[in-house]
């Protein structure tokens, strides 16, 4: 739930804090970068740092080119720019992978994103079982192995030493690493979450599978950080033309920034993990606000005066036969003066019943949280399973039990 929005309230209904003309809106669908398509109907994104690293690939790879290929002249920085373009699009078939995975098991998801360092997939449910979740992860690596071939099948049709066997290989090594890197057995990384799969498939948890591929993502994040500079260092790379510690010093930052994303990634992982085992707290029943039924017509006053003898905090609009048709916005009881209550009916206070505005007293967690943001609003009506009117449920209270949760000590 987004609580950028936070506000705070009162202790009743005639305690609210919004001004009386703000309206529920949905959330805007956020972003976070350059919209390049909608795929399986996933909005695909580019973000910014990716044109930094595509003028790094075509920089770094032209380099190469101008050693096999020097005929090409200034030609293989746009032959770079091509691969670095293409390596992308292998990329955002890996991520695809994961999605349409993820839709096959009715998981939605909400975005892709290509970025620094490879792409993401934004998922917003958790698998349910571990056997999905083994799934889920290894499609991406397993797309990544299959282009590799594909790129080698079409090596072995063009001459090698050309421009297309040169991007060929090159795409087929650059997947390889892709594979490869995902595979490695710690979160963030696709291997962690298979990690996490095995390890919640023996011990029956999945905290359980988190925490430990979790502390693996951040001893693998360590690795990075000290192996890699000593495997580049060992092989003998950069230290010809006097540049090897201009790339000793490229290695060493490059490191540093991959082993970040990955102590970062484990990180968010545990924290999220930790949070979804408190959701559960959150529950429709215990945060809803008791509520008195008054007619349409009946003066604010009149009302406010019913729900403090009855100790209810909030008021829900009734037809003659006693069915809900709207709930008294809190917010809009604000803009109301007291000498003016007598003469002002609730019906023109109050936000009718759509579709997705009545919710059941038996909602808990995740369950809970995505129900109330498919259909925004201020306060909702909670029924029992029968039917029958249990209270109003306010946003405020659901955001506030939401910020408790994630502030509690783990």
């Amino acid at each position: 739930m987004d609580n950028s929005g936070q506000r705070r309230s009162g202790d009743g209904p005639d305690r609210p804090t919004e001004p009386e003309d703000r309206k529920p809106e949905r959330p805007k669908e956020v972003g976070g970068g350059f919209l390049m398509g909608r795929p399986f109907g996933v909005p695909v994104y580019v973000a910014p740092s990716w044109f930094l690293v595509a003028a790094l690939i075509t920089w770094v790879f032209g380099g190469q080119l101008d050693r096999v290929l020097p005929e090409l002249g200034t030609a293989r920085y746009l032959v770079s720019l091509f691969f670095a373009i293409a390596f992308y699009a292998s990329v955002l078939v890996h991520e695809l992978a994961h999605t349409v995975a993820a839709l096959r098991f009715k998981l939605p998801v909400r975005r892709i994103q290509l970025q620094f360092f490879g792409g993401v997939s934004e998922i917003e449910k958790e698998s349910e079982t571990p056997g999905r979740e083994f799934v889920l992860a290894f499609v991406g690596p397993l797309l990544s192995l299959v282009l590799a071939g594909v790129f080698y099948l079409g090596m072995q049709v063009v001459e090698p030493g050309t421009v297309p066997g040169v991007l060929l290989a090159g795409l087929m090594i650059s997947n390889l690493i892709v594979a490869a890197f995902n595979l490695l057995p710690g979160l963030p990384l696709d291997g962690g979450r298979m990690l996490r799969a095995v390890v919640w498939k023996l011990s029956g948890k999945p905290m359980t599978g988190t925490v430990a591929a979790a502390w693996t993502g951040r001893a693998l994040a360590v690795a990075v950080l000290i192996g890699l500079p000593l495997i580049t260092h060992a092989g003998g790379f950069g230290d010809s033309d006097g540049f090897g510690s201009v790339d000793s010093l490229t290695d060493a930052l490059l490191a540093a920034i991959l082993a970040a994303i990955i102590w970062t990634g484990a990180g968010n992982s545990l924290r999220m993990a930790r949070l979804r085992e408190r959701l559960p707290d959150l529950r429709a029943r215990t945060l809803t606000r008791r509520a008195v039924p008054v007619a349409a017509d009946t003066p604010l006053s009149e009302a406010l005066r019913r729900a403090n003898d009855a100790g209810a905090r909030a008021l829900v609009v009734v037809d003659n036969h006693g069915d809900p048709t709207a709930v008294v916005r809190e917010a809009a009881i604000v803009g109301i003066p007291e000498h003016r209550r007598p003469w002002v009916a609730v019906s023109g206070l109050a936000q009718d019943l759509k579709e997705g505005m009545r919710v059941s007293a038996e909602l808990t967690g995740e369950q809970l949280l995505d129900t109330l943001r498919a259909t925004p609003a201020t306060e909702y009506l909670v029924v029992e399973e029968t039917g029958e009117i249990y209270g109003v449920l306010s946003t405020v209270d659901v955001e506030r039990a939401f910020l408790a949760a994630i502030a509690r000590p783990s």
